[in-house]
């Protein structure tokens, strides 16, 4: 029997795709992945560290496999990702059971290193942050179902934002060649994918490093000629380095969505300044008042930390500002954790949790209001939806995303997964849309060749 690998991912879009890697990786050598933690002969945790939250709740899950070790001895457990990067092999003496200590660059490695602890060799890892990504795994079959995928262009992050660990557990900024993300991108789209998201940690630096070609925005257009390839989305980007020529792209390419995650993490230039984020308020909202004008329908999305040290009430009240200002569709908002290596450890001013809390409750409060006034100014509207497949309402509800990424809900009495349709929206909720398939009656279907 073939034997059964499962791995549970914690954290961003990055370790989903590093899963995704790892999955193909071993299904190409003969394993088999499942769902079931009870099943496994190997247990993988896909570990997160950006916040203190999301590494603890991987921590907590990794205690739990001693007693799943202590009744089935032959399982091969491993830690991989930015936490296994973090701690290194200090995880192996603070949880003996676990076998692996894999950092996130070296993924590309796990099948020779299982081959190691399989044949009694002893403890496996490796923590290397020099590794250059390899051209990406392909694997027949295994996106087969899904209608939108991942593709990272590139790994680590140069900018070191002094909140930030991602330099320290992803290494330097590494872009990956470009014939190799259009040839797995045309790979994928053979293989049944209609929307493709490029990640990275600042897709809008691809290539600027080594001063190579394509640019970002050229990779985008050479991309957006790939025949099959209905809707191309990126994350994330940073302010510092968005162009005229990317913003202009949202004009002109056709696949390319109407939306935009740009983290702005404070509305105050007093903190922005802390933060080493090389841009000012007003420097962001130029950008946005840019990208609008271009892009009128553009939906746009934020990140916001709350709490930084050295934050004071009105660096708080101009973050507040910052979002009646600029109204985001949405805004993922965080308070400030404390990450190992970080500059922002030394930083004066810390805020006591309470208070970093009171200020996280208010400016979510806000954008919650903003938010639904948005989604609700969108009933009435005619929306082109990506179908990805069933709603959680049964069979018969279907759901997808505008091209601006808001999550659609609709009935329709026929499958209708990978096709673009038009859909009234009849409501507008918090955090999705409802609404009803165009010429319903005889389920007329408009999907874009």
């Amino acid at each position: 029997m073939d034997p059964l690998f499962y791995i549970k991912t914690f954290g961003c879009q990055m370790n989903v795709h590093d899963s995704d890697t790892i999955s193909q990786i071993l299904i190409n050598k003969g394993y088999k992945k499942t769902d079931s933690i009870n099943d496994a002969h190997i247990i993988l945790i896909n570990t997160c560290a950006v916040r203190q939250k999301a590494e603890q709740k991987a921590l907590t899950l990794i205690g739990r496999l001693a007693s799943l070790k202590s009744k089935k001895p032959d399982i091969i457990s491993g830690i991989i990702g930015c936490v296994a990067q973090e701690q290194g092999t200090s995880l192996l003496k603070r949880f003996p059971f676990i076998d692996l200590v894999l950092g996130p660059r070296n993924i590309y490695h796990i099948d020779d290193l299982l081959d190691q602890i399989k044949e009694g060799r002893g403890k496996a890892s490796s923590l290397d942050l020099t590794c250059e990504p390899p051209t990406l795994p392909t694997c027949n079959g295994y996106v087969k179902g899904r209608v939108a995928t991942f593709l990272k262009i590139m790994e680590g992050c140069d900018n070191f934002c002094t909140y930030c660990i991602v330099p320290f557990v992803r290494g330097r900024e590494t872009s990956l060649p470009a014939e190799d993300i259009i040839n797995k991108s045309k790979y994928l789209i053979s293989q049944g994918i209609k929307e493709i998201t490029l990640i990275g940690q600042n897709v809008n630096s691809y290539n600027t490093k080594n001063n190579a070609l394509p640019t970002f925005p050229g990779l985008l257009k050479e991309l957006d000629s790939i025949a099959g390839l209905k809707r191309l989305r990126f994350i994330t980007s940073h302010p510092k380095d968005l162009s005229d020529e990317l913003i202009g792209s949202f004009g002109e390419l056709k696949s390319l969505c109407s939306h935009i995650h740009l983290p702005v993490q404070s509305g105050s230039d007093n903190i922005l300044k802390l933060m080493n984020r090389k841009y000012t308020r007003d420097k962001y909202i130029s950008l946005i008042e840019r990208i609008k004008k271009t892009r009128p329908d553009i939906t746009i999305t934020s990140d916001l930390i709350v709490g930084f040290p050295g934050e004071t009430e009105k660096d708080f009240e101009d973050s507040l500002q910052l979002i009646d200002k600029i109204e985001f569709d949405n805004l993922f908002s965080f308070k400030y954790s404390e990450r190992p290596k970080t500059s922002a450890l030394e930083l004066p001013g810390k805020l006591d949790e309470k208070e970093k809390q009171r200020r996280l409750s208010i400016l979510q409060e806000k954008q919650k209001k903003i938010t639904l006034s948005k989604n609700k100014l969108m009933e009435g509207t005619i929306q082109e939806i990506l179908v990805e497949g069933p709603g959680k309402k049964g069979d018969s509800q279907l759901t997808g995303r505008t091209s601006g990424n808001k999550v659609v809900n609709f009935f329709a009495n026929k499958n209708l997964k990978g096709q673009l349709v038009r859909v009234k929206i009849i409501k507008g909720f918090q955090n999705s849309l409802l609404g009803e398939l165009v010429d319903k009656y005889n389920q007329k279907v408009y999907e874009v060749m």
